[in-house]
């Protein structure tokens, strides 16, 4: 897994991403719909984006598990 970590947020859209690879990939839904998982051809998650970010203060804390993709 790199060690890079991208991570951009904009304030005029209060939209939050985070990747963990520059790899292709595309963006998945969760359970929660502002919440999308990016996952790699293999469905590996390598980042996710918050819509309205600033909005889910009072909800639990996100918790997102890592995988190395070289297992």
């Amino acid at each position: 897994m790199a060690n890079d970590v991208t991570i951009w947020y904009d304030r005029e859209d209060d939209y939050l991403e985070v990747l963990f690879e520059q790899t292709e990939g595309h963006f998945r839904a969760t359970d929660n719909d502002a919440i999308m998982e990016k996952v790699d051809t293999d469905g590996h998650v390598i980042g996710f984006s918050i819509l309205n970010v600033s909005q889910t203060k009072d909800q639990a804390p996100l918790s997102v598990t890592l995988r190395d993709v070289a297992d």
